[in-house]
């Protein structure tokens, strides 16, 4: 008899393991796809902009990050959708909302005000994961790093192609 994915998620770890962390990988994915052609840069870009490859890269290992942290916060607590984990799913909605803002519609103001809030979700999230596992809450310290600087690049972008 074959199982569903539910009872697969309820009595595998390793499953659980490598869903929760795949998850910020296909939403990235997916609102990547939705955003378009994301390598086209055609506005001017503040000081400090890294090339363009360099995002990928950095996302693909930020995703990872955050979604084991997620696993690890998962595993330490009664139920999937724990105060923690609601934090974690709002912030990846946002997440998923950002590139699509900046990238498909080219609001970079409004996209900076969505940056800051999932900046202050992540923030938020960070902490409620320290409370149930400091190695989860440390593995989303970087991701709070890079959505700080990408703030700055947010805005840099905002201010110079108004």
């Amino acid at each position: 008899m074959n199982a569903t994915v539910f009872e697969k998620f309820q009595e595998s770890n390793k499953f659980k393991a490598i869903l929760l962390t795949a998850l910020p990988l296909v939403v990235g994915g997916l609102s990547a796809a939705i955003a378009g052609d994301m390598s086209k840069q055609n506005y001017a870009q503040p000081p400090l902009s890294p090339p363009a490859w360099f995002f990928p890269v950095v996302w693909t290992v930020l995703y990872l990050m955050m979604g084991f942290a997620s696993y690890l916060v998962y595993r330490d607590c009664d139920y999937l959708l724990n105060d923690a984990m609601k934090c974690f799913f709002y912030q990846l909605f946002v997440n998923f909302s950002w590139s699509i803002v900046f990238f498909r519609f080219e609001f970079y103001t409004a996209a900076a005000v969505v940056l800051l809030a999932l900046l202050l979700l992540t923030i938020g999230t960070t902490a409620q994961f320290f409370g149930i596992n400091k190695t989860a809450g440390k593995l989303m310290v970087p991701y709070i790093a890079w959505l700080a600087f990408a703030l700055y690049l947010n805005v840099g972008v905002a201010v110079l192609n108004r």
